[in-house]
């Protein structure tokens, strides 16, 4: 038997300054997820990320975390790692580390 394939939702994330957040969009526009933060002398602190339970386990978290973490490098800004889902994603991923204020 051939167990059907998943496929992962694509995702694209934008910044929402008013809201504080970078959400995690799908091609029909559905808010999937957010990653909150403040936003303060060119430092980014991730506060929160969420993931709607629906779309769990799909790569959306990590699509975020990537987007996010994309804008922040591209802005020249740095990250306070508040968030333990960005703390781990960022812990898994050294290329990531330099981005930290303290990377201790």
């Amino acid at each position: 038997m051939i167990e059907p394939r998943t496929t992962r939702p694509t995702v694209t994330v934008r910044d929402d300054p008013a809201r504080r957040v970078f959400l995690a969009v799908l091609d029909d526009g559905t808010e999937a997820g957010g990653a909150y933060y403040r936003r303060r002398d060119g430092v980014v602190t991730f506060t929160h990320t969420e993931v709607s339970p629906e779309f769990e386990g799909q790569g959306v978290g990590s699509a975020l975390a990537v987007g996010a973490l994309g804008a922040v490098r591209e802005a020249g800004e740095r990250v306070v790692a508040l968030c333990p889902f960005i703390k781990a994603y960022i812990d898994r991923h050294p290329e990531q580390q330099d981005l930290l204020v303290d990377p201790s």
